[in-house]
C-alpha cells in the first residue's frame, strides 16, 4: 500500500474519531445544560422555556461562530440577579429590547476591537462581583427551596432567614409558607450534586445535574409529593419578541444602566472563562474580540426571541473540554439536542420540582464564593485585592449587581493609584554653608500630598534647603501647586526670621521646578 493511501486512511480515521468525540461531548454538555437552563430561568422569574431558548441559541448562533473553539454559552447563574431585577423592574415584556440592545452593544464593542481590554479589569473585582452574585443568589434560592416567597433586596433576604426557619418548625401552615417537603427535596438535590462527582465511574457516565433533578423529579412524582413544580408552555409560546414601544424607554437612564451592565458583566463573564478554558487544552487560543462578537450575535437573537441572555461560562466549557471535544461541532451539537428536547417532549419539564433547580442554583451560587482557604491566601499576599474584593462583594448585597460592580471597579482604581504614587524622600546634609539637599523620587501626586508636606515643614528653618525634584517620574498639578506654596512660605519665614541668605531667591525658584 502506498505512503499516500496510508495517509489518507490515517486521516479519515482522525476525522471519525474526531468527529465521535465531538457527538459524545455534546451529549454530555448537553445533559448539564439542559437542568441548568430551566433553573436559571426559573430564578429569573420567567418561562422555563425562555432558558431553553438562549440555551439553543447559544449553540447554534454563537456556538457556530469563531472566537473561541470549545466555549459553550447559555444562560448562566451570574447573571440571574441582574435579570430579575430588570423583570420585575420593567416587565417580562422588556426583557428581549433590553438583551438586544446589550446584544448590538456587544457586537459593536467586538467590532472596535474592545475584547482583549476585558483583561485589563482587576480580577479582584471581578471575584467579587461573582462572590456577590453567589451570595444573593444562595439567599433568594434558599425561599425557593422551600416554596416561598423571596423577600426583595439582597439584605431583606438575608434579615429575613431567621423567619424561614421558624415558618419551617411552626406548626401547621397554610398558603404561602415554607414547605418542608419541598426543603428535603432541595437540600437532597444540594447533597446529589456535592457526593455523585465523588463516585468517579459513575459521573462520567451521567453528570451531576442531571442526576439530581432526575431523582428528584421521580421521587416527587412516584410519592405524588404537594410541591410547586416547573410550569410548561410550550417553546413557541413562550417566545416574546420585543415590541417597538419597548424601544422607547431606551431613553431613560435606568434602563441604560440596565444595559450596560447585561452587556460589561456578560462579556467580562464571558472573556474570563475563555481564558479559563484555554488553560483546559492544547487547541487554538480563544480571539476576545471575534468572541466577543460571537457573544453580541447571540445576544441580538436572544433579544428578538424575548429570551434570557447569554454568556459563555466555565461548567459547560470545562465539561466540553474534559469530554473530549475537538472542534466547535460539540457546542452547535448540544443546541440541536436542546431544540429536539424542547420540541419533542416539552411536557417532561412539568415533572421536575422547583426546589430541585433551587438546589442546582444554591450549589452554583456557592461554587461563585471563594472559599476560607484562597481568601486567607489573598489577605496575606494581597490585602488591597481582598478589599476590593470584599467590598465588591458587600455592595452587591446591600444595593444591586450595578452598583456593586461600579463601588468595586472605583475602590480598584483608587487602590492602583494608591500603589503607584509612591514617594520617597531623602534628605543629605551637605554643612553650614550649603544647607540640606532634600531629594524627592517617585510619583508626586494628591494622595501622597500630605506625606510629601509633613516631611518639608518638618525641615528647620535656620538651614538653606535645596529641593531636587530629578527623580520624579510624575508630579501632577496638586502637588506642583503645593510645591510652590511652601518654597514661598519658607522664603517668607526665613526673611521674617532674618536669616535669609542672598541665595535664597534662586533656590526658591529652583526648587519648584522638576530637574
Amino acid at each position: 500500500m502506498s505512503r499516500l493511501s496510508l495517509g489518507a486512511r490515517s486521516l479519515r480515521v482522525r476525522s471519525w474519531a474526531s468527529r465521535r468525540a465531538d457527538l459524545t461531548a455534546s451529549l454530555v454538555v448537553f445533559l448539564i445544560a439542559l437542568p441548568l437552563c430551566v433553573g436559571v430561568a426559573v430564578a429569573s422569574g420567567v418561562p422555563a422555556e425562555l432558558g431553553l431558548i438562549t440555551g439553543i441559541v447559544g449553540g447554534l448562533v454563537a456556538g457556530a461562530l469563531p472566537g473561541s473553539s470549545l466555549h459553550v454559552s447559555g444562560p448562566a447563574a451570574g447573571l440571574t440577579v441582574l435579570v430579575y431585577e430588570a423583570v420585575q423592574r420593567y416587565g417580562v415584556g422588556a426583557l428581549g429590547m433590553l438583551v438586544l440592545a446589550a446584544g448590538l452593544l456587544q457586537l459593536g464593542m467586538g467590532v472596535l476591537g474592545l475584547g482583549r481590554w476585558f483583561r485589563a479589569i482587576s480580577v479582584a473585582v471581578v471575584q467579587g462581583m461573582l462572590a456577590g452574585i453567589g451570595l444573593v443568589l444562595m439567599t433568594g434560592q434558599v425561599y425557593t427551596l422551600a416554596d416561598t416567597e423571596a423577600p426583595t433586596g439582597g439584605v431583606q433576604k438575608i434579615a429575613g432567614l431567621p423567619g424561614l426557619v421558624a415558618g419551617l418548625t411552626a406548626p401547621g401552615g397554610g398558603p404561602g409558607a415554607p414547605a418542608p417537603t419541598a426543603l428535603a427535596i432541595g437540600v437532597g438535590t444540594v447533597a446529589v450534586l456535592v457526593c455523585w462527582p465523588k463516585w468517579r465511574a459513575a459521573a462520567r457516565v451521567a453528570p451531576a445535574p442531571l442526576v439530581a433533578v432526575a431523582l428528584a423529579a421521580g421521587i416527587t412524582a412516584l410519592l405524588d409529593l404537594p410541591v410547586r413544580r416547573v410550569e410548561v408552555h410550550g417553546l413557541l409560546d413562550a417566545v416574546q419578541p420585543p415590541d417597538l414601544a419597548s424601544f422607547a424607554r431606551l431613553a431613560e437612564v435606568g434602563v441604560i444602566g440596565t444595559v450596560l451592565a447585561f452587556a460589561l458583566i456578560a462579556s467580562a463573564e464571558s472573556l474570563f472563562s475563555a481564558a479559563a478554558v484555554d488553560r483546559l487544552h492544547d487547541g487554538p487560543r480563544t480571539d476576545y474580540d471575534k468572541e466577543l462578537i460571537a457573544q453580541g450575535a447571540g445576544n441580538a437573537v436572544c433579544g428578538v426571541l424575548g429570551a434570557l441572555p447569554m454568556t459563555a461560562v466555565i461548567v459547560r466549557s470545562a465539561a466540553n473540554v474534559r469530554a473530549g471535544a475537538r472542534t466547535k461541532a460539540s457546542r452547535v451539537l448540544h443546541g440541536v439536542w436542546l431544540l429536539v428536547f424542547a420540541a419533542a417532549v416539552p411536557a417532561a419539564l412539568g415533572v421536575i420540582p422547583v426546589a430541585a433547580l433551587a438546589g442546582i442554583l444554591v450549589h452554583a451560587g456557592w461554587k461563585l464564593v471563594p472559599g476560607a482557604k484562597s481568601l486567607a491566601t489573598l489577605w496575606r499576599g494581597h490585602r488591597g485585592e481582598a478589599v476590593v474584593l470584599g467590598v465588591t462583594a458587600g455592595a452587591i448585597v446591600v444595593t444591586d449587581l450595578f452598583e456593586g460592580v461600579l463601588a468595586g471597579l472605583l475602590l480598584a482604581v483608587a487602590k492602583t493609584a494608591w500603589d503607584t504614587s509612591h514617594v520617597h524622600i531623602e534628605t543629605e546634609d551637605l554643612g553650614a554653608e550649603h544647607g540640606l539637599w532634600v531629594r524627592v523620587r517617585g510619583n508626586a501626586t494628591f494622595l501622597r500630598l500630605p506625606k510629601l508636606l509633613d516631611a518639608l515643614e518638618a525641615l528647620p528653618h535656620e538651614r538653606r534647603v535645596r529641593l531636587d525634584l530629578g527623580g520624579l517620574r510624575h508630579v501632577d498639578h496638586a502637588c506642583a501647586a503645593a510645591l510652590e506654596g511652601w518654597a514661598e512660605r519658607r522664603r517668607a519665614a526665613r526673611r521674617a526670621a532674618g536669616v535669609a541668605s542672598e541665595d535664597d531667591e534662586e533656590d526658591g525658584v529652583a526648587s519648584a521646578r522638576v530637574a
